[in-house]
């Protein structure tokens, strides 16, 4: 079996192979390709990665190349976890929305928007290689926005699922406090991708959430950064995501004090490929775990697995609505629990969304419609309708001065803007 990973010279790569190694009996890999235009990271992350798999004992080769249709040629699954213009892009993205009094974020707001822009070309280039060269290989997207990107896919035609940690990152949390195996919690995971709520906490067919809240609701909504009245009161947990919404001007004044997440990161990035240069290191850094992207491997391996399987379970996925919340489009891109096999990801039957959660999701389908297309088509007027529609921005003058600014930005990615 061969996987191939564009993006491969990532800091997040040694995750992965990590769970490739630790889970191969899940997934046999037999080669595993990492793909990235910057040789010098590709350079130290492959040999971390050849390190690993050869401690662990596994038995796959490790490639690394430069040239994405080398790599993708007869791969079995293509992983996309690119980052267009980098960190620097992605502080970017990050600052000037503040500048408008609006959230910085990189798959939020305006700053999602930006790196929508930059990335849907650039994944439809290299998804079209892809199904020139084998197509009948699934595509993984784990790439911000993953919504966006992901109906991009689709909505041309490729065989694709979008993948985000955050659904696992739950159910690990939630079996720990519970005592019981991840396996056996199964999440009402519903929304879109990084504006989702776990409405309900089953094991054994059980609700769990109540007793979650009994024991635990000030250390989950302490990790959120939501008061434990608001958990109580709607009865569910909201992705952190929904902070950005939820307490929106409070967040801007935050990030106004203090360094942006793509500086953090940055400056992690540093220490970790300085880890990576050491010939002696043969596994995953815990400084890896303050990069983000917890359980990535696993939810990977658990997609990949099933996709070229045909296992048939049921995972947390980013698919295609077709009629899974009534008051959206078919081809809308949502974020459910999914039966995953050779066919791909068919969203199981969820009960009616309350209008509190129905309403932001029609809302923020709307803007990512209207982002799509500015993605794939460009131009200032389709920029401002986006962001128009966000409702994080929602105002003329707001909309106007953000696009600008946008586009002087990110004239470097937006061939339409130069």
């Amino acid at each position: 079996m061969k996987l191939t990973v564009v993006g491969g010279g990532s800091t997040y790569t040694p995750e992965l192979v990590d769970g490739f190694a630790r889970l191969r009996d899940t997934l046999p890999v037999t080669e595993l390709v990492l793909v990235d235009p910057a040789e010098d990271r590709l350079k130290l992350v492959g040999g971390l990665a050849e390190r690993i798999f050869a401690k662990q004992g596994h038995p796959g080769r490790v490639v690394t190349t430069t040239d994405v249709d080398a790599g993708i040629d007869g791969a079995d699954a293509v992983l996309l976890q690119l980052r267009v213009g980098g960190q620097a892009a992605r502080n970017e993205d990050e600052t000037w929305p503040l500048e408008c009094g609006c959230v910085g974020q990189e798959t939020t707001g305006a700053g999602g928007l930006a790196k929508a822009l930059r990335t849907v070309p650039v994944v439809l280039d290299i998804a079209e290689r892809v199904r020139k060269t084998n197509p009948n290989a699934w595509i993984i997207d784990f790439t911000n926005p993953v919504g966006i990107v992901t109906r991009a896919l689709l909505s041309h035609g490729h065989k694709a699922v979008g993948l985000c940690n955050v659904a696992i990152g739950f159910q690990r949390r939630f079996a720990k406090l519970l005592g019981v195996q991840p396996s056996e919690v199964q999440l009402d995971h519903v929304g879109l991708n990084h504006l989702t709520w776990e409405r309900a906490v089953r094991v054994n067919g059980e609700d769990m959430l109540p007793k979650l809240f009994e024991g635990h609701v000030a250390e989950l909504a302490a990790d959120l950064k939501l008061p434990a009245e608001l958990l109580l009161q709607l009865g569910v947990v909201p992705s952190y995501y929904l902070r950005y919404f939820y307490q929106h001007d409070e967040v801007v004044q935050e990030l106004l004090t203090k360094p942006s997440r793509a500086a953090e990161v940055a400056a992690l990035e540093t220490q970790l490929l300085e880890m990576y240069a050491d010939p002696q290191l043969d596994e995953k850094p815990a400084l890896l775990e303050k990069r983000g992207g917890a359980y990535y491997s696993e939810a990977a391996v658990d997609l990949a697995s099933s996709l070229l399987n045909d296992v048939g379970d049921v995972q947390v996925v980013n698919t295609l609505n077709d009629g899974t919340f009534p008051f959206l489009a078919d081809d809308a891109v949502i974020e459910v629990p999914a039966t995953v096999g050779a066919d791909g990801a068919m969203p199981v039957a969820v009960s009616p969304l309350e209008p509190l959660y129905a309403g932001l999701i029609a809302h923020v389908t709307a803007y990512e419609d209207l982002a799509l297309q500015a993605a794939i088509k460009g131009g200032r007027e389709r920029v401002f309708e986006a962001l128009l529609a966000h409702p994080l921005v929602g105002q003329i003058s707001i909309a106007e001065q953000l696009t600008d600014k946008l586009i002087a930005h990110n004239k470097a990615h937006l061939p339409w803007a130069q």
